[in-house]
């Protein structure tokens, strides 16, 4: 099992920023990737921003450019962090972080509220 602990969402105006984080506890000695989704009202949700074991990231077209991932790996705890740089109203949604371990299973946060006022 894999716990996920989200935080850093909130509320913020256009052009600003947030840092949103993921911490990982649990079974989290192998795993193929970590990554951000998101879902604003009415939408489907999409892969924000993804980063594997091996370090490399991706990032969707609507975000390169302005956000920006990171990890950080302890021995218990494999903490992800997001970078969000010059929000836009678009960016509003609920993000929520995944941990894939090897196979089919995937691990979700319980998700955290960005807003970007206009």
């Amino acid at each position: 099992q894999v716990q996920l602990v989200e935080s850093g969402g909130g509320l913020v105006q256009a052009g600003g920023s947030l840092n949103l984080s993921c911490a990982a506890t649990g079974s989290i000695a192998s795993y193929v990737a970590m990554a951000w989704y998101r879902q604003a009202p009415g939408k489907q949700r999409e892969l924000v921003a993804r980063i594997f074991n091996s370090g490399s990231t991706s990032y969707t077209d609507a975000v390169k450019g302005r956000f920006t991932l990171s990890r950080d790996n302890a021995k218990n705890t494999i903490t992800m962090y997001l970078r969000m740089n010059n929000l836009k109203p678009e960016d509003t949604a609920v993000y929520c972080c995944t941990f894939e371990p090897p196979g089919s299973r995937v691990y979700w946060g319980q998700g955290t509220q960005v807003t970007v006022s206009s």
